[in-house]
């Protein structure tokens, strides 16, 4: 499964483009199967407090997670929340995307999806 939590459309793009069972973060969402999680990022490299909710309830059930940023905030704080839930939940951190990121992108997080969480 793909859990995943979008505010301006970008990470919604980039699940569009990964096949598999897909589900948008709400408040209360339980979860009980492994998941791979794709957020964007927050103000200057925080993790969304929806996501960070959910991942106090669901976050033993993580893989792997891909955060979507924009690299003209500066590297130092782009993907930030990737890196902080990577660190986190010990997980990798599979990809940074700037915005929707390209299609090379795409097949990097589809191959992890299927070997890491379905597998």
């Amino acid at each position: 499964m793909i859990a995943y939590a979008s505010r301006t459309g970008n990470v919604r793009y980039v699940v569009s483009k990964i096949q598999g069972e897909a589900i948008e973060i709400e408040e209360g969402l339980q979860l009980d199967k492994p998941f791979l999680l794709i957020t964007y990022t927050d103000g200057l490299g925080d993790i969304p407090v929806r996501v960070a909710h959910f991942l106090e309830q669901n976050g033993t059930l993580c893989k792997g997670v891909v955060v979507s940023g924009n690299s003209n905030f500066g590297h130092h704080v782009f993907g930030g929340a990737g890196e902080k839930i990577a660190s986190r939940y010990q997980v990798p951190l599979v990809r940074k995307l700037d915005l929707r990121g390209y299609r090379g992108d795409y097949e990097v997080i589809q191959q992890f999806y299927e070997e890491r969480v379905i597998g």
